[in-house]
Parts: C-alpha cells; sequence; structure tokens
C-alpha cells in the first residue's frame, strides 16, 4: 500500500510516463499542501516535481532532435533518389518550416549577373508581391547573408536598424506580416549561391539549436543544386563528345598512319631493342630531343639535348594532366606524355624542340611511342619480378621450421641473402601484411620495392605477404608500411609485426608472432593500421613469445609501485583487494581490516596516479592482469607489500613469471 508520502511522487512518475502538460506538474505539490504535509514533505514533493519538469524538457529535446534527424535523412534520401530539383527544394522548404514552427519558409538563389538575389521557392507565404522579391547584395537580412556567407536571425525586423532596410524589401515583408526571420547561407565550396529562410508573423528570437538545424538543411539544398548544376554540364560534355567522335572520324586516315608507325616501333622492340633504342627512332621521327623517365622521375634515356642538362622529370601538374587525359600535352615549349599500362604509371616520355605546335598526327605517334616505351618499361619489370621471386623463395626457406630432428642450415641461407644485399646477421623485423584479396597480388609487388629499398626481403609466405627488413623497431616499421602501402593501393593495408629477431633461426617464432598480431589488429577492429605486439598493451603479453611481461607490469603498475615505495602506503595491496572483492567497497574494507573512507581515499590517490580511465572496462582488465602477473611472480604474495622489486624481478627473468610453489 503506498504511503501518503510517496503518493505525489508516484503522481508525478505517472504523469512523466504519461507526457501530461507542464501544467500539471504543479498538481502534486497542490495537493500536498492541501493534504496538511509539512515543510519538509512540501519541499520533498517542490523538489521532486523540479526533477520531473527537468526530465520532461529533455525527454521533449529528445523527440525534437529525432524528428530533426528524421527530417534530414529524409531529405538525404530524396537527394540520393536524384528527384527533380524544383521537388527537392520545396521538400527542404517544407521541412524547414516544420521543424522549426515557423509561419513561412523560403529560399532565394544570387543572380550573379544581375548582382542580386531572387525568391526561389516559398512555403507558407499568401503574398504575391514578396513572392517576387529580389534583394541587392547587402540589403535587408537576407542581402547581408547572401553577402558575408553567415546566418542572421532578427527577432523583429521591422524595428531592427542592424540591416539596410529599402522601401521594397520592407512592403514585401509587411504584406507578408513578418517579424522575426532568419536566414542562412547556401554553400557549394566557399561560394554562397543562395539564402534559407525560416520567418514567423510574430516577434521571435531563435535559438542556436534553430540556426544549426536550418543550416544542415541549407547544406542539403546546396548539394542539390550543385547536382542540378552537374547534370547540365554532363549533358554538355557528352554533346561536346559527340563532336569529337565526328572529328575522330574524320581523322581516321591520320590514325592509320600513326598505326603503321607503331607497328614499326613493335618490330624495333621485337628485335631486341630497348627503351633508348625506341627514343632515337621517336627523336629522329618527330625532328626533336626526347628523354624518358620512369614512375620514380629517374632518367632513362636522353637523346638530341644537351647530357650535361639536369635530369629533372617532367613537370608534376603535366604528368598528371596527361594521365588523367590519356593524352600527350604541352607545357613550357615541351610535349608531355605519360607512360600507361592501364591506370598504372610508368614512367613519362618528353618531347623538346617543336614548340606548342604539333599537328594531330605528329602528336599521336608520340602518344604511341609512350604506347611502345611502355611494353618495354613492363619487360623491365618483369625481370625485375623474377628478382624478386628469388627473394620471396629465400624469404620461404628463412621461415619455414626445421624438419623435426634435424638442424636449421642457416649458413647457406645467409650467403644467398648476402648476395641479394641483405645482411640477417644484424637484428631484423618482421611484417605481416593483409588486404583485399582481389588487391593482393599488387600489395606482394609494392612490398617488394619497399623490401628491396629498405635492403629487405619479401613475398607470400602462407598465402600472407610478408616483408623482412633490418630494424629493432617493429611497431614503427608496422604503421609506416600499412600508411604507405595503403596510399599506393587505395585500399586499407593491415600490418602485424614482431622482432627484432638476431639470427635467420628465430625468424619462423617471429613470423609466428607477426601472425598473431595481424589476427589481433583485425579482431580489434585496426584494420588498416600497423602495429607490433608491444603496441597491443596486454594482448601483445598474451600473444607474444617471450613477451617482456615485467615491462608491461612496469607500464600499467609501475607508478603506484613506486608510490607506495617512497610512501610507505599499501595502494597495490588495496589495488588487489578491490578488484578480488568485485569493485565492492564494503567488502574490501572489511578484507583490508579499515575504514571505508580509507579504502575510498586510497582509490582516489590511484586515480591522481593512473588518470581518470583507471577503473574502466579496459583499465580495470589492463590493471588485474598487471596485479596477477605480480602475484605469480618470485616475490609470491609480499609483490603488494614489497612493489618495487616485483615488476624488475619478472624483466631480469627475462619476461616471463615465475609459478608460485
Amino acid at each position: 500500500m503506498t504511503s501518503p508520502r510517496e503518493s505525489p511522487l508516484l503522481e508525478l512518475l505517472e504523469l512523466l510516463r504519461r507526457g501530461a502538460p507542464v501544467e500539471q506538474f504543479d498538481r502534486p505539490a497542490a495537493d500536498a499542501r492541501s493534504a496538511g504535509a509539512g515543510p519538509a514533505e512540501q519541499a520533498l514533493v517542490e523538489e521532486a516535481t523540479r526533477v520531473a519538469l527537468d526530465i520532461r524538457r529533455t525527454l521533449d529535446q529528445h523527440r525534437r532532435r529525432e524528428a530533426e534527424l528524421t527530417a534530414l535523412f529524409d531529405t538525404a534520401g530524396d537527394l540520393a533518389a536524384l528527384r527533380e530539383l524544383d521537388a527537392v527544394l520545396r521538400a527542404i522548404v517544407h521541412r524547414a518550416r516544420m521543424l522549426l514552427g515557423t509561419d513561412v519558409a523560403y529560399l532565394t538563389l544570387n543572380d550573379p549577373a544581375a548582382g542580386d538575389t531572387f525568391m526561389r521557392v516559398t512555403d507558407g507565404s499568401v503574398s504575391a508581391a514578396f513572392q517576387q522579391l529580389r534583394l541587392g547584395m547587402g540589403e535587408g537580412l537576407g542581402g547581408l547573408v547572401a553577402q558575408t556567407a553567415r546566418p542572421y536571425a532578427s527577432a523583429d525586423y521591422r524595428t531592427d536598424d542592424r540591416f539596410r532596410h529599402t522601401d521594397v524589401i520592407d512592403n514585401g515583408v509587411r504584406e507578408e506580416g513578418l517579424r522575426g526571420i532568419l536566414g542562412v547561407p547556401l554553400r557549394v565550396g566557399t561560394r554562397v549561391i543562395g539564402v534559407l529562410y525560416a520567418a514567423d508573423r510574430a516577434v521571435r528570437d531563435f535559438a542556436p539549436d534553430a540556426v544549426a538545424l536550418l543550416s544542415s538543411l541549407a547544406d542539403h539544398a546546396a548539394v542539390a543544386i550543385d547536382s542540378a548544376r552537374l547534370l547540365e554540364e554532363t549533358r554538355t560534355a557528352l554533346v561536346e563528345l559527340g563532336v569529337a567522335t565526328e572529328t575522330a572520324r574524320a581523322q581516321s586516315e591520320a590514325t592509320r598512319l600513326a598505326a603503321e608507325t607503331h607497328d614499326r616501333l613493335t618490330r624495333l622492340v621485337l628485335r631486341g631493342g630497348d627503351v633508348a633504342d625506341v627514343a632515337r627512332e621517336v627523336a629522329a621521327l618527330l625532328r626533336g630531343s626526347l628523354v624518358v623517365h620512369d614512375a620514380d622521375g629517374a632518367e632513362l634515356a636522353r637523346v638530341g639535348t644537351d647530357p650535361a642538362a639536369p635530369p629533372a622529370g617532367p613537370p608534376a601538374h603535366a604528368l598528371a594532366a596527361s594521365r588523367s587525359g590519356g593524352r600527350a600535352v604541352a607545357v613550357d615549349g615541351a610535349w608531355v606524355c605519360a607512360v600507361l599500362a592501364g591506370p598504372e604509371l610508368l614512367g613519362s616520355i618528353t618531347l623538346g624542340g617543336r614548340g606548342d605546335g604539333l599537328p594531330d598526327t605528329e602528336r599521336r605517334l608520340f602518344e604511341r611511342a609512350g604506347l611502345v616505351t611502355a611494353l618495354l618499361l613492363l619487360l623491365r619489370r618483369s625481370i625485375a619480378h623474377a628478382e624478386d621471386r628469388v627473394r620471396g623463395e629465400l624469404l620461404g626457406d628463412l621461415l619455414a621450421p626445421a624438419a623435426p630432428g634435424r638442424v636449421r642450415d642457416t649458413g647457406s641461407r645467409a650467403i644467398r641473402a648476402r648476395k641479394l644485399g641483405v645482411d640477417l646477421a644484424r637484428p631484423h623485423a618482421l611484417v605481416v601484411l593483409d588486404c583485399d584479396p582481389a588487391l593482393r597480388s599488387r600489395l606482394a609487388a609494392e612490398a617488394a620495392r619497399h623490401a628491396r629499398a629498405r635492403h629487405g626481403l619479401a613475398g607470400l609466405h602462407e598465402g600472407r605477404v610478408v616483408l623482412l627488413a633490418p630494424t629493432g623497431d617493429p611497431g614503427p616499421l608496422a604503421r609506416s608500411l600499412a600508411a604507405e602501402l595503403g596510399q599506393a593501393l587505395g585500399a586499407p593495408v593491415t600490418a602485424g609485426s614482431a622482432g627484432p629477431a638476431a639470427g635467420p633461426e628465430g625468424l619462423p617464432g617471429v613470423y609466428a608472432e607477426a601472425l598473431r598480431c595481424l589476427e589481433a589488429l583485425h579482431a580489434l577492429g585496426h584494420t588498416g593500421g600497423g602495429a607490433g605486439l608491444p603496441d597491443l598493451g596486454f594482448l601483445g603479453v598474451l600473444l607474444g613469445d617471450g613477451a617482456d611481461v615485467g615491462a608491461y607490469v612496469d607500464r600499467v603498475l609501475g607508478p603506484v609501485i613506486a608510490y607506495d615505495a617512497r610512501r610507505g602506503t599499501e595502494l597495490v595491496r588495496t589495488l588487489e583487494a578491490y578488484f578480488a572483492h568485485g569493485s565492492s567497497l564494503a567488502r574490501t574494507k572489511d578484507a583490508l581490516h579499515v575504514h571505508v573512507n580509507t579504502v575510498v581515499q586510497r582509490l582516489e590517490r590511484v586515480r591522481q596516479i593512473l588518470g581518470e580511465d583507471w577503473n574502466t572496462p579496459a583499465g580495470a582488465l589492463e590493471i588485474q592482469l598487471a596485479l596477477r602477473i605480480l602475484r605469480v611472480s618470485a616475490a609470491g604474495p609480499r609483490a603488494a607489500s614489497a612493489p618495487p622489486s616485483s615488476a624488475s624481478a619478472i624483466s631480469a627473468r627475462g619476461g616471463r613469471p615465475t609459478p608460485r610453489g
């Protein structure tokens, strides 16, 4: 049965459940006074009423935000459906009016030719004059928004002297009956193309939330307008493409001549010619000088130019333009053609001595020279791939575990490595790389290139791309490879590393650790990143072979252990009791035979030492694991009472805890 004191509180909860109007929340307090409640009970009911009203306001804010987000999602869906532009803009303006609860909403677009902004869409407007308004830049509230690209709001526009009033604008606003007006800019990049408004026929102050919501809707409107512009430009481009097609047909004879020249160059290649031979042939045909560079900008051939001239490659912007368009481009009195194999850039050829005037026939010949050069560079790369296969086979031999009962022959492998410029006597880290299976062959090729640059090895092992490089820091190596290879592939590359291995005999174990690190990265949702086992915290301790758990304990509990050593406190012992008793303060103080305030003070000191997140699920797990390692160390149950030696004792034993007897 409910007591009299509980009845008003239950009534407040019932009002919250039903979503009752605000005025009804005063009734429980009035009933309590009528029932003769004492001052303390009345104060309790009034405080509960205040809290209930706060909860109701919070719920109303959540409902309003949900409605706003729904409207934004609906607007995005309209854009994705590629509806007609006017329909999308009408929907956006209508949603602005509904969500902000205004009498009118409207949208204007800038007219660059006239230097003003004109009404495009309205919702809730009843005045024909208002619907046909044009605002000069800087005139009125809307003209100021269009000019400054900043939102402006006026609680009562008619009496607001912050804006430049004109008779035309004021008459239109007065005929529509508007008072409170909010306007936000429509932006495409840094360019303002119009203004979105929400307006009331009564005085109104617009809150920051209203400005933010209207700005979001304005962004959607700007996207719709810009998309329509892009569609129109696409139509124009298609028309121009048709004209270009007709031009191509008219030049078919010139194309045939270029094809014959291409055949000559192909026969030259088949007879064993190299890049320099092709460059000499093309330079003679086009009566100019020719320079060939590879993808990295290194010079491969030079014909008809000063040999002492610097071997600089073509300008980056010219090469990018030729690559994107698939055509030769003129720049600074020379012609540049990207050498491509599909979308892949293999190098470039630069033709000089012809100025900007190159007939279409000769330009096509120049472009075909790029195709032949691509063929030669692909042949060169095939040779490099053969060397990479040798490197990959050596890497596979190094990573393969020795057969049972047999000793690994590391001497011959070290000799083979030295022939490839790899010194296995140095400490080496090993990285296992992973990406989309469809890109694995490209990843292997890029990894081989990076390995050669680092004087290491790379190849496929057990279906995985593996890279071995001389370094003592596997973590930074993995992170840099994940970033660089991911950029080269245009897709996420995940890199798990381990090491360093001091000699060839340790590489199979290091490979197993790197593979476990890679699998952990995927499991933790860190696809596209790189890390070594030490970067994984306690997971690195669990996954690693011979991991330095002493260093792990020092990292997690070192500050607390040092504090106990300096002050003679028992923070480590308190943490053990706290976690052992399910984080219960009452049971912890009983276990330690101290007052609960003492436990609270000790845990507060731990928070000051370890940081705010010490008792989060992840932080608590790290601390408990470190405490367990301390407990099973040689210090045994004295780990908490004599903390300074615990972590160092673990490190001194090579990073492995000693079980207690």
